[in-house]
């Protein structure tokens, strides 16, 4: 019976697991978006797929570390813009998945969300900068990310 109950809650309307749907931003607009500081981009992937390469001015924030954080407004604080500064964040993985999980719960956060459906490859393949990445860079995202 209680599991019956908890699936009815989570399917409600306006209940806490919402529905996000991927973009119409064109790539040209998130660019733009990007370029006027009025985005950011939010790469959800895992740790050990980010080291092998992400999108220069990226923002790592794997969407299994928002899960553990998810409720930790202040952690948040430190790895994203202000919410007050209504900047759009555009979520991205490989396929899309990871990037609406993530979706949801900074939009349940209060934060401006677009999902992109484009993934990492289809990024950098219409011309997004791929990160040089040192060993540095690398520890200090694992140290963020850790806190």
């Amino acid at each position: 019976m209680s599991i019956v109950f908890a699936a009815i809650i989570l399917l409600a309307p306006g209940s806490a697991r919402a529905n996000i749907e991927f973009t119409k931003d064109s790539l040209e607009v998130v660019r733009k978006n990007l370029a006027a500081k009025k985005a950011v981009l939010v790469d959800v992937r895992s740790q050990e797929v980010w080291d092998r390469g992400h999108i220069d001015g990226s923002i790592f924030l794997p969407v299994t570390s928002l899960r553990k954080h998810s409720l930790d407004p202040e952690k948040l604080a430190k790895i994203l813009p202000n919410k007050k500064d209504k900047t759009i964040l555009y979520t991205f993985c490989v396929v899309g998945m990871r990037a609406k999980q993530a979706g949801i719960i900074l939009e349940q956060q209060g934060y401006r969300v677009r999902v992109l459906k484009p993934g990492y490859e289809q990024l950098i393949e219409s011309g997004f900068r791929k990160a040089e990445c040192t060993r540095a860079d690398d520890e200090d995202t694992r140290q963020r990310n850790a806190e």
